[in-house]
């Protein structure tokens, strides 16, 4: 969603709640300067673990050869004992 700032001023909460509830950025443009998005504290951080896993190669790798072991069906398979852990606590 786009709106001007004086939009986004005069109804602040909604928009915010909206960016919030929604998990949707708001993108507001300013006549005279820069534009600026709003984005809840939750998707910034998904969005900055995202780029994260992206750019490290290694860990890359390592998710690519998860799923290339679990597509051939020859990962890790736990015991019955190591499935029921949480029956003995």
């Amino acid at each position: 969603m786009t709106l001007s700032v004086n939009k986004f001023r005069a109804n602040l909460k909604h928009y915010v709640d909206k960016a919030i509830n929604d998990h949707q950025p708001l993108t507001v443009n300013r006549k005279n300067g820069e534009d600026f998005v709003i984005l809840s504290l939750e998707d910034y951080t998904r969005e900055q673990e995202s780029l994260y896993i992206l750019n490290n190669n290694s860990l890359t790798s390592q998710i690519e050869k998860s799923m290339q072991t679990y597509q051939a069906n020859s990962g890790y398979k736990p015991s019955l004992n190591e499935l029921n852990l949480d029956e003995k606590n």
